[in-house]
């Protein structure tokens, strides 16, 4: 059926992605609720968040393409998703602030594209004293590019082999 009609393989990916993205808007709008419900004035910094929603988006996109295109590739490589996937949660600053990261060190642990983003839901929603690192942001949103396009690229240049190994 894939190598007979033409199907845009991207789709697969993507929908993934996107299904994503929509279980990810139902719970901002639950998060907007609790906000309403407990009197919680957001500031503009709330207007910056299509911004960090995008770049998560092109990261989880990216990061989509490179996988599917290498569990096609090498069937084992599904193994080793979950824990790539564990450890980056542990590297990220989800139960953390990246503040408590000391200041020289900042930078190199910008490289994990993730705390950018984390960092900026953070600072646009809960406001108040919570600064925004923005040249570890930049650089963040520097690897998320990579990471699209490089995903892009790969995908489209493998995906030609993909009907003969499925």
């Amino acid at each position: 059926m894939i190598s007979k009609v033409y199907f845009p393989r991207l789709v697969v990916p993507a929908s993934a992605v996107i299904v994503s993205f929509v279980d990810f808007l139902i719970s901002g709008v639950i998060l907007v609720g609790l906000m309403v419900w407990y009197g919680f004035a957001p500031n503009l910094r709330m207007l910056a968040l299509p911004i960090f929603i995008f770049v998560a988006f092109a990261a989880a996109m990216g990061a989509g393409l490179w996988i599917a295109a290498l569990n096609v590739k090498y069937r084992d490589f599904r193994i080793v998703v979950p824990f790539v996937v564990q450890f980056g949660l542990y590297i990220s600053p989800v139960g953390f602030s990246s503040n408590i990261v000391p200041e020289q060190w900042r930078l190199l642990y910008s490289l994990n594209p993730m705390v950018g983003v984390i960092d900026g839901f953070r600072w646009a929603i809960l406001g108040g004293d919570t600064r925004l690192y923005w040249p570890g942001f930049l650089l963040s949103v520097s690897l998320v590019l990579v990471i699209l396009i490089t995903g892009i690229i790969y995908f489209r240049t493998t995906e030609k082999t993909f009907a003969d190994v499925i």
